[in-house]
């Protein structure tokens, strides 16, 4: 269980939110590419509760609840260089905390999978040059 580095500002949360999306009954995951590959800083990671959720204390509670799963599977699951903004979903707040957590890791797996495929693709342009 570790600190990781928290999305602050309005600008990263919308890049994200235009780069990759995966949907799960529980959670939305949105996560940014790195701009470039030179960097090697760790990864960042934003919380995110709508108002459609309910009232401020549904909010804050789907927040909480997200920024604990964030804090066990940081980690095993999260890559460098990539920000990740994990979005409270309308059964966050009040589903069972496994189950949760399963959508996490699910969220993380496949959005993980489609960098590091994109990022292959690209090293095999670059070696075809």
């Amino acid at each position: 269980m570790s600190e990781f580095l928290i999305l602050k500002k309005r600008r990263d949360f919308l890049r994200a939110a235009k780069d990759l999306t995966v949907i799960f009954h529980n959670v939305m995951l949105q996560a940014a590419r790195p701009l470039s590959c030179t960097d090697n800083r760790p990864a960042r990671i934003g919380f995110t509760a709508t108002k459609r959720l309910g009232k401020a204390n549904v909010r804050n509670r789907t927040k909480r609840r997200l920024r604990a799963v964030a804090r066990e599977i940081y980690d095993k699951y999260a890559l460098n260089n990539v920000d990740y903004v994990l979005v409270g979903r309308y059964d966050t707040a009040y589903c069972p905390f496994e189950n949760l957590r399963t959508d996490v890791i699910r969220a993380f797996k496949k959005i993980n999978k489609e960098i590091r495929q994109e990022e292959s693709d690209e090293k095999i342009i670059d070696t075809a040059d």
